[in-house]
């Protein structure tokens, strides 16, 4: 049996199977090469506020499209020349699917995207209707959410977001409309109510260590010893930061992280060279040589960041004793959502308890405001999370011909985000490709999967330690049991089906989108009285 699914793990190992054909493989090679330095060099250059020519980054066009102060046309504006920057690859992507399809059926499977759906135990026409399964457990607070924030945006912009239909997208906060949580200030239910300042407790911690070094030093310092004492105190508070996370994951019994992770970890941005600061963990040689690559800013976010990468960490030392095949997840939705579990877990009693807030509030607005808050990044992102490969799916397997492949684009996005483009699109833009996992070619479902996953998880926490009020107020800190759960289901990797890891942690054979749906539960009843009367769906 081992040996039997060792050779279906390799068979699956790649989202790309290359062709037998040798002049067919350099092809594909080459396009996806193509594709994904078209992807990184794009810039968006316009006329700018100067009168100046100006060439701006995805970082930067993102900064304009994230902020509610900027005005409608100029989110525009910025949406469409990032979108533009994709149009150059469409041929490209077209020829990429041919000899990835030819690869796939060498191996036995109809297209590339069957395949991907071959990586869940189950059939693949089984693992479409399953993540259909999930998304109609999760679907009905998605639709109040978006009937809520519709009315709360046609309010500030009755000229661009309608009463009621399609919402706009880049009028969400985000460059793909995948998480609304920059536009927490404009749609706050009780704005300033129970707001934690978890960033500022970090800030002065790190404000504190560069006090500390400064007293350190001998003489009167130089602006170049200043900056290096900087970046000594910036180093101190990442550092910090992730011991905190280190903390977590050691309350439930798990071991310390190996000095070499402290070591060759890259946890601040150098002062001597650029690099990519995408957060991100690493198993270098599958035998305990463990890091993360980060430039950690002493912020809540970031915080919650580390939480998430040490999930992938701890999951890479429990699997580490597995033949090299069995050293992943159970299925790729898994290793995303154990570090999220933990993060549901840092409850404001949780911040309070490790001293980065001092007082928590027990008011009703206080918990509508963080629910809310949590599920325009949580519960928004369900519907993207699973469209992007129902494209791709629909395109590998022709549904989707390549003169539709934007109207199919955004006929999916009409019908499971309920969100609009900010102009009329044409056949001649290739708006997939603006988003990196595309010309990237990485499977998307993961993450959509990672989502649900982690709430049933934590549910699973929850009950084993013993927690008997509302789900969202739980923390597992501390309780070695549910440690010891967990780490046994993290040392299967992938030896075995993944309905056998679920149920060594849950007691469930089955994915299931309830335990999010009770955590939201105040949320949902909230918003169901707020909507009353409004006119929902799209």
């Amino acid at each position: 049996a081992k040996t039997g699914r060792s050779i279906k793990l390799l068979k699956l190992l790649t989202s790309m199977p290359a062709p037998s054909d040798a002049g067919k493989r350099e092809e594909l090679a080459k396009i996806a090469a193509k594709m994904e330095a078209n992807y990184g060099a794009g810039k968006w250059c316009h006329e700018g506020a100067t009168g100046n020519q100006e060439c701006l980054s995805l970082q930067q066009i993102e900064k304009i499209i994230d902020d509610p102060e900027a005005s409608p046309q100029a989110r525009a504006d910025a949406w469409a020349g990032w979108h533009e920057t994709a149009r150059p690859i469409r041929k490209d992507y077209q020829r990429f699917v041919e000899p990835a399809n030819e690869g796939a059926r060498e191996q036995g499977f109809a297209d590339a995207g069957e395949l991907w759906r071959s990586g869940y135990d189950m059939s693949p026409t089984e693992f479409e209707a399953e993540t259909e399964r999930l998304w109609s457990q999760v679907e009905p607070l998605y639709d109040q959410l978006h009937c809520y924030v519709r009315a709360e945006l046609h309010e500030q912009y009755p000229d661009e977001v309608p009463a009621d239909g399609l919402i706009p997208s880049h009028l969400l906060g985000n460059m793909w409309a995948q998480q609304w949580s920059n536009i927490y200030p404009e749609v706050q239910p009780y704005p300033g109510v129970g707001d934690l300042d978890v960033s500022s407790a970090l800030q002065k911690r790190r404000n504190e260590a560069y006090k500390k070094r400064l007293g350190e030093f001998n003489g009167q310092p130089t602006p170049e010893d200043l900056a290096e004492i900087g970046h000594q105190a910036d180093a101190d508070s990442s550092v910090a930061m992730t011991k905190i996370a280190e903390d977590f994951y050691t309350s439930l019994g798990m071991p310390e992280l190996p000095e070499s992770f402290w070591k060759k970890s890259l946890l601040t941005q150098p002062r001597d060279r650029d690099v990519v600061c995408h957060a991100s963990a690493w198993d270098v040689d599958m035998e305990g040589d463990v890091r993360i690559k980060m430039c950690i800013e002493p912020d809540e976010e970031q915080l919650y960041t580390i939480h998430h990468e040490l999930g992938h960490i701890y999951y890479y030392l429990a699997y580490n004793d597995l033949p090299p095949l069995f050293q992943t997840g159970a299925h790729d939705g898994f290793h995303e959502a154990i570090g999220d579990t933990i993060t549901l877990s840092l409850t404001p009693q949780h911040m309070k308890t490790i001293g980065l807030i001092d007082e928590v509030s027990e008011d009703e607005h206080a918990v509508i405001n963080s629910q809310m808050k949590l599920a325009l990044d949580k519960i928004v992102f369900l519907p993207w999370g699973k469209l992007v490969d129902q494209w791709r799916w629909k395109v590998f397997s022709g549904e989707i011909a390549p003169e539709d492949y934007n109207r199919g684009w955004w006929e999916l996005r009409e019908r499971y985000q309920g969100v609009a483009p900010p102009m009329a699109r044409n056949e001649q833009d290739f708006d997939p490709g603006a988003k990196y996992h595309i010309p990237g070619n990485t499977p998307y479902t993961r993450y959509f999967l990672a989502r649900i996953l982690q709430f049933q998880f934590y549910k699973a926490a929850c009950d084993q330690a013993g927690w008997e009020g509302p789900l969202h107020r739980c923390s597992f800190y501390g309780n070695k049991e549910v440690g010891e759960k967990l780490n046994a289901m993290l040392e299967m990797g992938a030896s075995k089906p993944w309905p056998d890891a679920l149920e060594a942690f849950t007691g469930s054979r089955e994915m299931s989108g309830k335990a999010m749906m009770e955590y939201f539960a105040p949320l949902k009843e909230w918003l169901d009285k707020q909507n009353a009367g409004k006119p929902s769906g799209w």
